[in-house]
């Protein structure tokens, strides 16, 4: 149904995954499922689910100060009805900038999601390659594409490569119940610094994928 989605987390301000200071909305459940991809938690089918009307009054007060909202998951457009409720509801609130990533290819959302691509500014599509991991401006791997579908988008992504070098590849969050996760795309080794940075300290940190700065 297009009023209920399956969340995985909210949270603002995220910096690594846009321009500015973003709200970052993940979803849960992907049917894709790319090896090496470090979100395995995101995978499985939501469990529970809550409205979309719930969800864009839970990220309405950091509207007013947030650059845009950054889409994620899990599979955006595999809760496709879901996902174009809540990009309409976040236009109906004069959201500034909106990017969603999919890991389907461009002609097949173009052919199938028309209607959620009109209301999305900037796209970054195509599945997650481990061993295409080059150094690129949100993505992950560099079979990725970006793909700017407004004016909107345009400037959007000129501001990406304007703060190249600049903006964080990661945010390390601190989540109320005191557990640390990352969002954001880690450059090539940048796990693995991070495990060492760690382990020197006594700390050991796990992925869902398994100890950090493995395979994740």
């Amino acid at each position: 149904m297009g009023d209920q989605i399956g969340l995985n987390r909210l949270h603002f301000p995220i910096t690594a995954l846009g321009p500015g200071r973003r709200i970052g909305i993940w979803l849960q459940g992907c049917s894709i499922r790319c090896p090496g991809c470090m979100s395995l938690d995101t995978w499985a089918p939501a469990k529970t689910t809550i409205s979309v009307a719930e969800v864009l009054e839970r990220i309405s007060p950091w509207l007013i100060e947030a650059d845009g909202v950054t889409i994620s998951g899990g599979e955006p457009f595999d809760q496709p009805e879901a996902l174009l409720t809540l990009l309409l509801g976040l236009r109906a609130k004069q959201c500034r900038s909106i990017l969603v990533y999919s890991g389907y290819s461009l002609d097949r959302l173009m052919a199938t999601q028309p209607d959620a691509l009109a209301s999305t500014d900037v796209l970054i599509s195509e599945p997650y390659l481990a061993d295409h991991t080059a150094p690129g401006l949100l993505r992950g791997s560099s079979n990725q594409r970006v793909t700017c579908l407004t004016d909107s988008g345009v400037a959007m992504w000129r501001e990406v490569e304007a703060t190249t070098g600049r903006a964080p590849a990661m945010d390390l969050v601190a989540a109320e119940d005191g557990a640390l996760w990352m969002a954001g795309i880690p450059r090539p080794g940048d796990l693995a610094r991070l495990s060492g940075v760690l382990g020197s300290r006594g700390v050991t940190a796990k992925t869902s994928a398994g100890r950090l700065g493995g395979t994740s």
